[in-house]
């Protein structure tokens, strides 16, 4: 009996990996200091927060990358000169 194709995931890129650890350790410090959190549950509830933001931000870092390939190249317009002024006054030779 063939077995069923599973499909792969690709492993996390070095990106990835920076994108979400910095992501959490920036979150928990300023959520931490802007909270003057000091109960464990507070504490966890920020850490848990963080940790969410850092998975995000992990799995948000190649979709960005890709949308910004994915986009046309903008439209080179040619170039047109500006019309001639007409003098008033002055008759045109």
């Amino acid at each position: 009996m063939p077995r069923p194709a599973v499909a792969r995931q690709a492993a996390p890129t070095a990106a990835q990996f920076a994108y979400g650890t910095l992501t959490v350790v920036c979150t928990a410090t300023a959520l931490l200091l802007l909270t003057q959190a000091r109960s464990q549950l507070a504490v966890l509830a920020i850490c848990l927060a963080a940790l969410a933001a850092g998975v995000l931000a992990a799995v948000a870092a190649p979709l960005a990358r890709r949308t910004r390939a994915a986009l046309p190249a903008p439209a080179v317009l040619p170039r047109v000169s500006a019309p001639e002024r007409a003098v008033v006054g002055q008759d045109a030779a």
